[in-house]
């Protein structure tokens, strides 16, 4: 169970915070004590989220950016400021057959899913290193290790950020920063629902556990290697998909 005070003084940026695992993330690390700064597109959603977490005793702000413009990636993390835990969790998934994947669709999946993270990472973690301490969390997919008929362009830009993760490991782990992955397998979310519909239940089918994930089970892994429990863990990707036994059936 989480404690309020687990990470009481730091300061979280979640990106894609405002549903799913973001949102999920954002409420976890709110509840162990961390000022959350919320990221994501929709600010009305934003703005409730921080109305919900302020009402709950904990600290909160919203900043809208489209992680398809690089400068508006790099204008969040000006405006975020110095942070101790950055969670790189915006995802952008269009999930279609390589032959009808153009360029623009390949270069918005690469853009929200790769290079926001090195942005905001190469942003924020020098700070964090001169401070000597910080977490970096990317959540990944289990996409980068498990083919699928479609969606070639999703499981390459979520590999990327998956190799990422062990470069940053190694790049800033020497001053105190550490950086790992969060690698889901299916997830019952507001994005998953809108895709499969009335088929949902066919995450159920594809690991060992015999059903899909919540977005909270996955948080729960994300704070733990967010906060001081995991000091010792650096460069890890950790599954988080049940025993997960093959792609969903698409």
């Amino acid at each position: 169970m989480s404690t309020r005070t687990a990470l009481q003084g730091r300061t979280a940026l979640v990106t894609g915070a405002t549903s799913g695992i973001g949102k999920a993330v954002a409420q976890n690390l709110a509840r162990q004590g961390a000022e959350v700064v919320l990221h994501g597109r929709d600010r009305a959603r934003g703005e409730a989220l921080v109305k919900e977490i302020v009402s709950e005793g904990s600290s909160a702000r919203f900043i809208a950016a489209d992680f398809t413009d690089a400068e508006d990636t790099l204008r969040l993390a000006a405006e975020a400021g110095a942070v101790d835990i950055l969670v790189n969790n915006a995802g952008l998934f269009e999930l279609a057959p390589t032959a009808m994947t153009d360029a623009a669709s390949f270069d918005r999946q690469i853009a929200v899913n790769t290079r926001a993270p090195i942005l905001l990472v190469g942003a924020l973690a020098p700070g964090m290193a001169e401070r000597g301490h910080g977490s970096i969390v990317i959540v990944g997919s289990s996409a980068a290790r498990m083919p699928a008929p479609i969606g070639a362009a999703y499981g390459a830009s979520k590999a990327g950020a998956e190799i990422l993760t062990r470069y940053w490991a190694t790049e800033f782990g020497p001053a105190g920063v550490r950086v790992n992955t969060v690698s889901p397998g299916p997830v019952i979310t507001e994005g998953s629902k809108a895709m499969l519909g009335d088929n949902i239940g066919l995450m159920d089918s594809t690991n060992a556990r015999g059903r899909a994930g919540a977005p909270e089970e996955i948080a729960e892994v994300v704070s733990f290697l967010a906060g001081p429990a995991s000091s010792y863990v650096n460069g890890a990707v950790l599954f988080a998909d049940g025993g997960e036994r093959s792609a969903l059936p698409v």
